[in-house]
């Protein structure tokens, strides 16, 4: 295995939210901001000035999240799962449904680490699960190695957006 990082692949809607978020923190937040900071730093002492010292820590916070995202977005590699041409095994964007030995149904959508949330079912595509489902095709056991063990997951069935 080289040293090199795995592709950070994203899809366009994934892609879209985080642009989103960038834009408004540069063009609405860091603005707004950056004039409170000046009308506090014009009212005296910045030392005992609660609005001033505030005001730069939340900048500061703004300027690592806009460095963050933006580092993100050169680095993202956009792929639209709609256009997988192989619908019939498990790739980056599909949806799939698993059941364990326990009769444990749960459906995952493969999606990049930038965009992934459990809670809704988005998974990222370099997490374990998503790592022993890639390449399957239903009907196909795959073994995955999870906090509480060794589980059995049975792939059920598998979805891509229409193109």
């Amino acid at each position: 295995m080289s040293g090199e990082p795995p592709p950070n692949y994203i899809t366009p809607a994934g892609f879209a939210a985080m642009r989103a978020r960038y834009d408004h923190l540069f063009g609405t937040e860091r603005p707004a901001l950056v004039e409170v900071i000046s009308w506090a730093a014009g009212n005296g002492d910045r030392s005992e000035n609660g609005d001033y010292i505030y005001g730069r820590k939340k900048l500061r916070e703004i300027d690592r999240e806009l460095a963050h995202l933006s580092r993100r977005m050169k680095a993202a590699k956009v792929v639209d799962p709609a256009r997988q041409a192989d619908r019939g095994k498990v790739f980056f964007g599909a949806t799939v449904t698993v059941v364990d030995e326990d009769d444990v149904e749960r459906t995952v959508t493969l999606v990049g680490a930038d965009e992934a949330d459990a809670g809704s079912g988005r998974i990222s595509w370099l997490s374990p699960l998503a790592r022993a489902l890639r390449g399957a095709a239903v009907g196909d056991v795959r073994r995955v190695t999870l906090p509480g063990g060794d589980r059995e997951q049975e792939i059920l069935s598998i979805r891509y957006p229409d193109a």
